[in-house]
């Protein structure tokens, strides 16, 4: 006798997303649910394509199903569709900057510069991006932006007939940064207002079109551009890109607590530069100590991403415009992006669900 809608929606009660912490039905994750004699097939909704545990949860709705009585098949699709945060989508700013086609901004900082963070920002961007996910990366980097040398980038950006500027599209990336409208051997010296108009050209005056997440790779510190940015749009949550010594995790904290004040939220910290290991005999050295990060994230209450090594071939593939999670997919320094993306990503999908909102941001110091 084959088991009926039902059931098969009760056994998969039992099967629970370990990130949201809530069973596939209640998060309304199973779709096109049909039983045809002994065959079951459904299929299983994500959140996020970058999802770390999807595998997991897979097989343990397959088993869930098989263990009922009559089931002799059980087919299962795995999709995916980014869920905004609560009041992003069609939500407008204090500016009137209209963002109803990006469904999570997520802004990349560290409280000092030299802690890799742009490599972190272009490296986490093109991990999302080989998920399916569509994904835009902002280099907010005005003073030194260095996106596009990372990522190889030729190409300048168009203007279309609506004068707004079409982004560079590279390795499945939309891609805007300062850098496109300076010459290398050019500086940019410029005030606070200047700076706003930037991150407002870059928010409202470009085309991004349909993203899941747009990565803003920030300057170091936390200056006009933070203010700027946090004050003009409503974000998801930020990242904090930190080496593992204290000097950098004192100065990282400065950061977090910039976000803390302006109501902002932490995704989590990343630990770059985590530690070497000597290809030649596999030693490993803890170069600037390690495991720093995550035990600041750990005492401040903050999601811990991830480590990323201090590994030649990153360097050497920035260097040559090439980032390594798109030159070397395979090796372990792209896979520790890679693990660091669906962390990120479900952190993301964490507050979708919870319906959490960022107020307004209104700056009077």
């Amino acid at each position: 006798m084959s088991p009926t809608r039902e059931q098969v929606l009760r056994v998969l009660q039992t099967v629970q997303d370990p990130d949201l912490k809530q069973d596939l039905v209640s998060l309304g994750f199973i779709k096109e649910l049909t039983v045809e004699g002994g065959r079951v097939r459904f299929t299983i909704e994500l959140t996020t394509p970058a999802c770390p545990v999807r595998d997991v949860m897979k097989e343990q709705a397959r088993v869930a199903v098989q263990s009922l009585p009559g089931v002799s098949a059980v087919d299962i699709r795995m999709t995916s569709q980014v869920r905004p945060s609560v009041g992003q989508a069609g939500r407008a700013s204090a500016q009137g900057l209209l963002t109803p086609t990006i469904k999570h901004i997520i802004p990349v900082a560290s409280g000092k510069g030299g802690v890799g963070k742009s490599t972190v920002s272009a490296n986490v961007a093109l991990a999302l991006s080989r998920t399916g996910a569509k994904v835009g990366l902002m280099d907010a980097d005005v003073y030194g932006p260095s996106i596009p040398t990372i990522l190889g980038i030729r190409l300048l950006p168009e203007i279309d007939q609506a004068r707004r500027i079409i982004p560079v599209q590279q390795d499945g990336l939309k891609i805007i940064s300062m850098g496109f409208f300076m010459k290398p051997e050019e500086a940019v010296v410029w005030r606070g207002p200047m700076l706003h108009k930037t991150v407002e050209q870059f928010l409202g005056g470009v085309d991004w079109g349909e993203l899941d997440y747009l990565l803003v790779d920030l300057p170091p510190g936390t200056g006009d551009v933070q203010l700027s940015l946090c004050q003009l749009i409503p974000i998801t949550g930020a990242v904090i890109v930190s080496t593992p010594q204290d000097v950098a995790l004192n100065v990282a904290q400065k950061a977090i607590a910039m976000f803390k004040k302006l109501n902002a939220p932490i995704l989590g910290i990343v630990e770059n530069m985590s530690h070497y290991v000597c290809p030649s005999c596999q030693h490993r050295e803890d170069i600037f100590g390690t495991g720093g990060a995550r035990q600041t994230a750990e005492r401040l209450g903050i999601p811990f991403l991830g480590e990323i090594p201090l590994a030649t071939p990153i360097r050497v593939a920035a260097d040559q415009g090439q980032a390594i999670v798109a030159s070397a997919p395979e090796s372990l320094a792209a896979k520790a992006f890679t693990s660091v993306a669906e962390q990120l990503a479900a952190q993301v999908s964490i507050r979708a669900i919870q319906g959490e909102t960022q107020p307004h941001v209104k700056v009077t110091f």
